[in-house]
């Protein structure tokens, strides 16, 4: 039997000092458009293949929540209710759901938040006040360019961003990469560096990060990023590879890095306290490799999960799911986990960092993972004859964005939530598309009936197999794309007038938190002075 909680007991549990995972478990563009402070999105779609990923611990206390208006499924309303099933299906013993989800919360006089990754922006927003962190213009920035003057532009975002549009003459060093790398980005005292990434947040941390180390070179963050600079009419480059070199990292800011640790109250703990902690049933524990995807591929600790510093600030709810769990940090330098877990630390997390890090000989058994329903496959060119005949229904589960821009010719697009209701009545044979096997399945528990066939390859197996593809502009429309948060892609699609919007909706954010919400960051006070 569903357990449910109101609004205001659920506003006390969010404060009262104990474990909470909050979830959201309508899709992106749903959740993106309005949610609660402290919740992590897990889309329904999703809910199997990330949970355990984002909630370890079986008895984590778990809310769930939706719309609150059955706009999640249609007909097959009640998306946080279904959810709430099958986390108790898999293991999880204290689920509970919001009683008329965000819609309640408003009710109770609550605040609804639009966009993403919220605690680590507001945190940006109040760390710059309280640093007073200094920031260039676009308009300044292009002027010292001009000049011939020395400068070091560095873009703190990750490299497949940054390859989507960056300043010109910017290096890409993710800001979690900051103090390891920027000696050798930056070899002399003397020289100004500006920080940006594509709006403010990373701009503010990265900057404020190397003035925090202490480093003796002026240091900027440049005011609204790669979206200030675009609205200022300056151009940008696309596709740029310039990014910091494999041989770049440099011990010069060990020192500096261990400080800020002790200055920030950051625990350094051996292997045989956190292998302690991951038997202990009342806490939950996130290993966290801080490292880049390179270093991580090549090899990293049994139970750790990769969560590159920069990102880790920035989009932590990408994760880390349950609010109050212990985040042990290592990395294989002693430079670049201190640093992360310094900020951790004001954003509010119980953050250590592993003694010894990568050589620390720790070894955590990994959370076990649900077995993933099987699905009989059917390839590409059985598929085209039997669609040929007319005996078959193709489902496309794919991304929203991605059907529109190219999917199997007569196929529908559908999504989990949906999926019951837009097959209604349908009696032919089902096949579903989609990305990830796994995520097929999972969608499959929601069909009565036959079990549906699974496109061996997926959409790669169709077109390599040179089979009819067709792009639909406009379907589904914009009002069915659930996953999709237009709100913050169409910053970067040439469109000025959103950027406007996202870069006000960024600076207010702060104006809206509660007087706990509030309290719950740990930023120094008169850090500016």
């Amino acid at each position: 039997m569903t357990a449910f909680l109101d609004a205001h007991t659920l506003k006390a549990w969010l404060h009262d000092g104990q474990e909470i995972a909050l979830l959201d478990v309508r899709e992106h563009g749903q959740y993106g458009e309005s949610h609660l402070f402290y919740a992590t999105p897990l889309p329904y779609s999703r809910l199997e293949l990330d949970v355990v990923r984002l909630v370890p611990r079986r008895q984590t206390r778990i809310v769930v929540y939706d719309g609150g208006d059955g706009s999640e499924g249609g007909a097959a309303a009640g998306v946080a209710e279904r959810a709430a099933r099958r986390l108790v299906s898999l293991g999880y013993t204290q689920v509970h759901v919001l009683e008329g989800g965000t819609r309640a919360w408003s009710a109770a006089g609550y605040t609804l938040f639009a966009g993403v990754n919220l605690p680590s922006k507001t945190f940006g927003e109040l760390a710059e006040h309280a640093y007073g962190t200094p920031r260039i213009t676009a308009g300044q920035l292009a002027a010292l360019q001009a000049s011939g003057q020395p400068l070091v532009v560095l873009d703190g975002r990750p490299v497949s961003e940054f390859r989507k549009m960056n300043i010109p003459g910017a290096i890409c060093c993710p800001n979690g990469e900051l103090a390891l790398r920027v000696r050798s980005l930056v070899p002399d005292a003397f020289t100004p560096i500006v920080v940006n990434c594509a709006g403010r947040t990373r701009s503010i941390i990265g900057a404020q990060t190397l003035i925090n180390l202490g480093i003796s070179n002026p240091v900027y963050a440049l005011e609204n990023g790669t979206q200030g600079w675009y609205l200022a009419d300056l151009p940008l480059e696309h596709g740029d590879t310039r990014r910091y070199g494999e041989d770049s990292a440099s011990d010069a800011l060990l020192e500096p890095a261990r400080a800020l640790a002790r200055r920030f109250e950051v625990p350094e703990v051996d292997a045989a306290t956190v292998l302690a902690w991951s038997r202990d049933g009342a806490r939950s524990l996130f290993l966290c490799d801080v490292r880049t995807p390179e270093e991580f591929q090549a090899g990293s600790l049994p139970g750790a999960q990769h969560t590159p510093g920069g990102q880790l600030m920035q989009a932590g709810d990408q994760y880390v799911g349950v609010r109050g769990a212990r985040l042990v940090l290592f990395d294989s330098d002693g430079v670049r986990a201190p640093v992360v877990a310094s900020w951790l630390r004001q954003l509010g997390h119980d953050a250590s960092v592993l003694q010894g890090g990568l050589h620390s000989g720790l070894a955590l058994e990994p959370a076990p993972l649900p077995q993933v329903p099987a699905l009989s496959s059917i390839t590409a060119q059985a598929l085209h004859q039997r669609m040929a005949r007319g005996e078959v229904t193709v489902v496309d589960l794919r991304a929203g964005m991605q059907y529109r821009a190219g999917h199997i010719a007569g196929a529908r697009w559908s999504i989990r939530p949906r999926l019951a209701q837009d097959l209604a009545g349908e009696a032919r044979q089902i096949v579903l598309v989609a990305d990830e096997s796994a995520l097929a399945g999972w969608a499959a528990l929601e069909l009565p009936g036959p079990a549906p066939l699974l496109l061996d390859g997926g959409m790669q197996a169709w077109q390599q197999a040179g089979l009819p593809v067709e792009a639909t502009p406009d379907s589904p429309p914009d009002a069915e794309c659930i996953d999709y948060l237009f709100f913050v892609h169409d910053r970067h699609d040439g469109n000025k007038e959103a950027a406007r919007r996202y870069l006000a909706w960024e600076t207010g954010l702060v104006a809206q938190l509660d007087v706990r919400e509030r309290e719950a960051f740990r930023l120094p006070e008169h850090a500016a002075h």
